[in-house]
């Protein structure tokens, strides 16, 4: 104790020269102000002005001097040097007149004040004319304007501009800029008029302005002025006239008088209003906007005068009024008035001893009793009797000396004899005649007297009477009585609420006696053991007539000690809830400040003493019940914080069983919660906070394209992962504007793929989390994230077959393994609301084609799952009929899972039989079309040299190749003629295969299908587009020539050589020509069984082809190479022939709706309206051809491309 006891002193002391090296530090500081200002003083009021000779050497032109003057404009304390150092290098003889006006103009704060003055100074000692022409613009300032021809903003920025050229006015003087003090008593004479009283805000403006000059210039007003001896001499120094003293004064003490009268006035209407107020609340509950307005607009004028004339008040050493306070009235406070108000009491006490308003008013208001019900049933007449017998008594000992004043008259007449013994004798006898009629009149009033006190006992005599009579009728009464009472009695266990109880407590009043109140107190006593909630409420009775009874509290007081006593000495382990009732009860009445504390305090003592079993109990119900109470009260936190710490002694000390040591850490920590500090709010990067701004609060539909602006100009490697963060936070925003997160998403995407994508991919995770956790709190997310899906998908984000993947994904997840009963329950019926969410915000586009058929098949079988779940609550069954009156409303909705089976089970036999048709009519559209497509290649193969023949067939195979790559095209896109003709012949099941050949000259339909590409926009300088387009037709034609040579270069035995060219005879062309595709077939004439090939060699003589025929041996190297190349290009031609089966047979199965992966469906044209944009992907080399005319245009979130057939 004393090692610490000298650290605090060691540390007091520390601080204390700590603060005394401040103290010195500041007054040093003052004192070289001090000291400049008076330097300045004595320069300024000898002023050395330069010749103007010296003038002339400076720079006068006008270039120099508009720069310089326009800096003036922006005074302030960090280019205070730089520009008295150009003041110093120019010649502003011929602009001082704009040098004023741009000081004048300035807007000057508190902390430029002295840099505006040395400025000044460095002016006023160069120029002459400086000075008249800157107190003229100076006070132009404080010229009253034209009333009513100015906004709020004008007014607070013309007050402001008074402020700081009044505060550069005196600082002015004070240097010896201005000699002249007699332009303050104008300036003070036009705020103190009785004009500036008219305008409250004019008032409020000339207080604070008063203030100012009151606090910087105390010396124009008489004050004294305090600090050091050279402050003094700084004050001393100036030339202020008494007069000038006296009129300053007089006016601001007129003016804060009548200032003072306005808000006494102000404070009375404010008082009136909330008086009205209140009436107007105890009658309707509520006030009326228009109310309240009017009231928030007087209460916050009469603060801003409050505090403007207090600050006047203090400015001018006075004490600041002090406004009466109406207990009576109802303040009607607003939300804010109510959090500063509290803030200020728990700043004040730290910690409340009640926890709210409504506990608070249950413990200490009180009613009373007195205000409903007479003084004569509360047995308060006992003593009104006792007064009344007392001046009975008293009024016969008065009656008494006035019977004897013939004594008195005796007396008086002998001295009065002993006086008229020295008078003449006609005075005498004059004197006899008086007191002779006095004598008389004593006589009167004594008969007068007897014949009172005989009415007096009459009167008694009749009282009496009457009071056998009222005995009469109270014995009679009391019969009545005792049924009241009992009754009341009986009611007393239903009193669960402050005005019940208040209520009883004011009827037992009219059946008070003596009797009854013992009944009451032992039916209070022998409250049930289990009704431990009627304890506040009957302690509430106690204490509202403990203010009358005073035997009521004092005996239910005694018997609960006795009580106590009994039990904690019985030391059984029996009747634990007597004891808890009992000790809760002594808590109750210790909160209502009934029992005293040290009855509490004892009685916790005694469980202390032995702290086992019951003891326990009874000790934790104590603290639980009064614990917070008294450790928070002022008198009795010191005792109640050593009991809490024996407390928890005793438990550590104690091997407690675990209930015992759980009531013990409630009771103290109810008591004494754990300090903690301050909840520390997440402290965000400003870029963060910008990002959450717009996103949360800015989105809407107004302002989504400045969000989209705002969110590009945002540096994105630093801010995507938490711009992807807060996307996936659309839980947190509002439900309504998740359609604008994903409009959003696709504005990004133009311009950074890699966003969309890991949108996509997140929400589909929590999505699947959330399947995975089936968390309760999860389900507001959960709801969400499905919507934002939905979304995506409209703004064309994620494909169809996610959309029905994550649907499926929601029916089966999680059935069929041992968790099923945990992730889907048979009762809970949220992934329902899953589903209608997802199709409710996209579902109404899949309306035709494959998309229409995979949403009617998904909906048999989500009916079945429906169907599986029993009973649905009313509010999903009126969702799930919402969602199929709006996508399907004449769908069948199946009553059982039989009907449904069967549905599904003719649905997938439709399919397999549908199926197994396409694919016949397939294998055999497939060996119809190729010899077409030959005879059409030999025929242009008859206009074509050899060389060119040979081109022909590589062009044959890329058209292949084409051909499959378009089918597969137009499995992913709609409109493309596959989907309109498989819209129109569905039913016929024929291929379009030849169609996506023949497309070129026009649709397949009557309208245009629009298609919308988005790509990524830059902006390319024309410059380098030419140089790139003569750069890349320089390279093509490079290319064509190099092919054209390596084809000229191309040995014969690689060649097709046409049978019409070697020959020209039609026999031959169709004995051989025919014989195959490949033009190598005309080296495979093999002779019958022999061991040698024929084969015919090209030869030329002269201009003349000629055919040779040789036989070459079968195993010479020519004859295997030759054979291998047509086995490896005949499989290859089985190989494409096999995948494009393949090809075609799932094309039907998506079309019929047998895939499990849906094509992308997309939207025609004529019926986009408002709704989802298209989006092509992989089409930009397949298919495309000179069939597609492209096309740009503007929407509302960016820039498409679209592609028209």
């Amino acid at each position: 104790m004393d090692h610490h006891e000298d650290e605090c002193r060691v540390e007091g002391e520390s601080n204390s020269k700590q603060d005394d090296e401040e103290a010195a530090a500041r007054l040093e500081e003052l004192k070289k102000s001090i000291e400049a200002k008076l330097a300045l003083r004595q320069s300024n009021l000898n002023p050395e002005r330069p010749d103007a000779g010296f003038l002339r050497t400076l720079d006068s032109s006008i270039k120099r001097n508009t720069a310089v003057i326009k800096k003036l404009k922006q005074i302030n304390e960090e280019q205070r040097d730089t520009l008295m150092d150009e003041l110093r290098g120019v010649n502003l003889s011929k602009f001082v007149s704009e040098a004023v006006a741009a000081i004048c103009d300035a807007k000057l704060r508190s902390s430029d004040i002295q840099a505006a003055v040395q400025i000044c100074s460095l002016l006023h000692q160069r120029y002459k004319d400086f000075v008249p022409s800157l107190i003229q613009g100076l006070l132009k300032v404080f010229s009253p304007g034209k009333p009513g021809d100015e906004s709020d903003a004008d007014k607070n920025l013309k007050a402001m501009k008074k402020r700081s050229s009044l505060k550069l006015l005196l600082e002015l003087y004070f240097v010896g800029v201005i000699e002249d003090g007699g332009i303050f008593i104008n300036i003070i004479k036009d705020l103190t008029s009785a004009e500036q009283l008219k305008d409250r805000d004019a008032t409020q403006t000339s207080l604070t302005l008063l203030s100012s000059f009151a606090r910087q210039g105390r010396i124009f007003i008489g004050l004294s002025v305090t600090g050091p001896e050279i402050h003094e001499e700084f004050f001393k120094g100036l030339s202020i006239t008494a007069d000038q003293k006296k009129v300053i004064r007089k006016a601001c003490y007129a003016f804060y008088d009548t200032a003072a009268e306005i808000l006494q006035s102000e404070h009375s209407s404010l008082r009136l209003m909330e008086h009205e107020n209140g009436k107007i609340l105890n009658a309707k509950g509520e006030l009326s906007d228009e109310n309240i307005a009017s009231y928030e607009k007087l209460r916050k004028s009469y603060d801003q005068l409050y505090r403007n004339v207090s600050s006047l008040a203090e400015a001018l050493d006075m004490q600041p009024p002090v406004m009466p306070e109406d207990g009576h009235t109802t303040r009607v406070t607003s939300g804010e008035e109510a959090i500063s108000s509290g803030a200020g009491k728990d700043s004040s006490v730290v910690e409340p001893i009640w926890d709210d308003e409504d506990t608070r008013a249950f413990y200490e208001c009180l009613p009373d009793l007195r205000a409903f019900v007479p003084a004569v049933l509360l047995g308060e007449t006992e003593p009104k009797v006792s007064e009344q017998s007392a001046k009975s008594q008293d009024q016969p000992t008065e009656i008494v000396p006035e019977s004897d004043k013939d004594q008195l008259t005796t007396y008086e007449s002998g001295e009065a004899s002993t006086d008229s013994s020295a008078l003449p004798e006609g005075e005498s006898t004059q004197k006899v005649k008086d007191k002779e009629e006095k004598v008389k009149d004593k006589e009167l009033e004594r008969e007068k007297e007897k014949e009172k006190s005989k009415e007096l006992d009459r009167e008694k005599e009749k009282e009496k009477e009457n009071d056998k009579k009222g005995e009469n009728e109270k014995d009679k009464l009391r019969t009545l009585e005792g049924t009241n009472f009992d009754a009341l009695l009986q009611r007393l266990p239903g009193c669960v609420s402050r005005d019940l109880i208040d209520q009883l407590t004011v009827e037992f009043c009219y059946l008070n006696s003596k009797s009854n109140r013992k009944k009451l107190v032992r039916a209070l006593f022998n409250v049930p053991r289990t009704s431990l909630e009627l304890l506040p409420y009957y302690s509430r009775m106690v204490a509202t007539l403990s203010t009358c009874m005073k035997d009521v509290n004092t005996i239910l007081l005694q018997m609960l000690e006795e009580e106590f006593n009994f039990l904690i000495n019985k030391k059984d382990q029996m009747n634990i809830e007597t004891k808890i009732r009992n000790i809760r009860f002594i808590g109750e009445l210790c909160k209502f400040k009934i029992a005293p504390a040290s009855f509490v305090f004892s009685c916790l003592k005694a469980c202390l003493d032995d702290f086992t079993h019951h003891n326990i109990d009874v000790a934790c119900n104590l603290l639980e019940t009064c614990g917070r109470f008294l450790y928070r009260s002022p008198e009795t936190t010191i005792r109640m914080a050593n009991m809490l710490e024996i407390l928890m002694r005793l438990k550590n000390v104690k091997n407690l069983d675990p209930r015992h040591s759980t009531s013990v850490e409630n009771a103290y920590y109810l008591c004494k919660p754990p300090e903690r500090s301050a909840r520390v709010a997440k402290v965000r990067p400003p870029l963060h906070q910008y990002i959450r701004k717009l996103l949360f609060s800015d989105l809407d539909k107004s302002t989504i394209e400045h969000v989209l602006r705002q969110l590009r100009k945002l540096p994105w490697s630093e801010c995507e992962p938490y711009l992807l963060k807060c996307f996936l936070k659309v839980h947190k925003g509002k439900y309504g504007h998740i359609h604008l997160l994903a409009s959003l998403a696709a504005g990004l995407s133009r311009y950074h793929d890699e966003f969309a994508v890991a949108i996509v991919d997140e929400v589909l995770e929590e999505i699947r989390l959330g399947l995975e956790l089936n968390d309760y709190g999860m389900q507001q997310r959960r709801i969400a994230y499905m919507r934002f899906l939905g979304e995506l998908y409209n703004y064309e984000h994620v494909d169809s077959s996610v959309i029905f993947d994550t649907l499926y994904l929601i029916l089966i997840y999680g059935h069929g393994t041992p968790e099923q009963d945990v992730l889907d329950p048979p009762e809970d019926c949220f992934r329902i609301r899953l589903i209608v969410t997802l199709l409710e915000t996209c579902g109404h586009y899949f309306d035709r084609g494959s998309s229409k058929r995979k949403l009617d098949r998904f909906l048999i079988h989500f009916q079945r799952y429906i169907l599986s779940k029993g009973a649905l609550p009313l509010d999903v069954e009126f969702d799930l009929q919402d969602m199929f009156a709006d996508l399907r409303p004449n769908m069948v909705r199946y009553t059982s899972i039989e009907e449904v089976s069967a549905a599904l089970v003719e649905l997938e036999e439709h399919d397999r039989t549908v199926s197994v048709d396409k694919a016949s009519r397939e294998k055999h559209s497939d060996t119809e079309k190729p010899p077409r497509r030959i005879n059409a290649k030999v025929s242009v193969g008859d206009r074509q040299s050899i060389d060119n023949g040979a081109e022909e067939n590589g062009v044959q195979d890329d058209a292949n190749d084409s051909e499959t790559d378009s089918q597969s095209d137009t499995a992913d896109v709609e409109g493309h003629g596959d989907e309109e003709l498989d819209e129109e012949n569905h039913d016929d099941g024929c291929d379009t295969e030849e169609d996506d050949d023949d497309d070129g000259p026009g649709p397949a339909s009557d309208y245009e299908d629009e298609v919308h590409v988005r790509h990524k926009m830059t902006e390319v300088d024309p410059l380098e587009e030419a140089n790139f387009d003569q750069e890349l037709k320089a390279l093509v034609k490079e290319s064509m020539e190099e092919r054209s040579r390596d084809l000229r270069g191309r040995p014969t035995l690689n060649m097709m050589i046409p049978m019409n060219v070697l020959e020209g005879s039609t026999k031959d062309h169709h004995g051989k020509g025919i014989s195959g595709e490949s033009g190598d077939e005309a080296l495979d004439d093999e002779s019958g069984g022999n061991k040698e090939v024929q084969v015919r060699v090209l030869v030329k003589r002269g201009n003349k082809q000629q055919t040779k025929q040789m036989f070459i041996p079968q195993n010479s190297s020519l004859v295997q190479s030759t054979k291998q190349k047509e086995a490896a290009e005949l499989q290859e031609k089985e190989d494409i022939k096999r995948r494009v089966l393949e090809y075609n047979d799932r094309e039907e199965e998506e079309l019929n709706g047998l895939g499990t992966q849906p094509s992308n469906w997309l939207q025609s044209g004529g019926s986009k309206v408002g709704g989802r944009g298209h989006t092509l992907e992989g089409t930009s080399g397949r298919g495309g051809g000179s069939r597609h005319r492209q096309h740009n245009y503007y929407t509302g979130s960016g820039l498409y491309y679209s592609r028209r057939r």
